[in-house]
């Protein structure tokens, strides 16, 4: 069994943010393989399906992005999922706009997401991460929760197309093949 993680901030006013990158990703595999993430238990909306033949929970944490960790926690215990079969999708100022890189482990750089994430699980799982680039006023705050400028929202469509690609690879594959074939 895997677990699909989509780093986001819950509310409405975030549905459109760099930030929420993880969620879209999480929106397009669910779309795209029947699988309704509408259940509201572990701090989270969850749903479950079958991707390539594998049994597949996709999660998105609805504790907002700095206690997304507690969440994961939470269904990670209960259906006692090992590591290597958990894939966390999020966006990453460190990256350029447009692209996407698949790690196997590594530390949580200045994602407050994924510092919670990794908290609780320890460094050592898969992670997707989607290029937002970085503000050129370095106003970061503003930048990641911010509406996204309509010249931007083309690329990132696209980049969460790749994200949603690269999870479904890695669970038909495996990380090594995903990064051959992404990175």
């Amino acid at each position: 069994m895997y677990l699909i993680v989509g780093l986001g901030n819950p509310e409405e006013d975030y549905s459109n943010t760099r930030h929420n990158m993880g969620f879209d990703t999480v929106n397009k595999i669910a779309k795209e393989y029947d699988i309704e993430v509408n259940k509201k238990k572990f701090k989270g909306l969850y749903g479950t399906g079958t991707i390539e033949g594998e049994k597949v929970i996709l999660l998105k944490p609805q504790t907002f992005m700095n206690l997304s960790g507690e969440s994961v926690k939470e269904i990670v215990d209960f259906y006692k999922i090992e590591n290597d079969k958990i894939i966390v999708i999020y966006d990453d100022m460190d990256i350029d706009l447009g692209t996407i890189k698949i790690r196997k482990k590594g530390n949580p750089g200045s994602h407050n997401g994924m510092k919670s994430v990794v908290h609780y699980l320890g460094t050592e799982f898969p992670r997707i991460r989607i290029g937002i680039g970085k503000p050129l006023d370095g106003d970061f705050v503003r930048y990641v929760i911010g509406p996204i400028p309509e010249e931007e929202k083309e690329i990132l469509d696209k980049s969460t197309s790749l994200a949603k690609d690269a999870a479904v690879e890695i669970i038909k594959s495996g990380v090594d093949n995903a990064m051959n074939k992404f990175n």
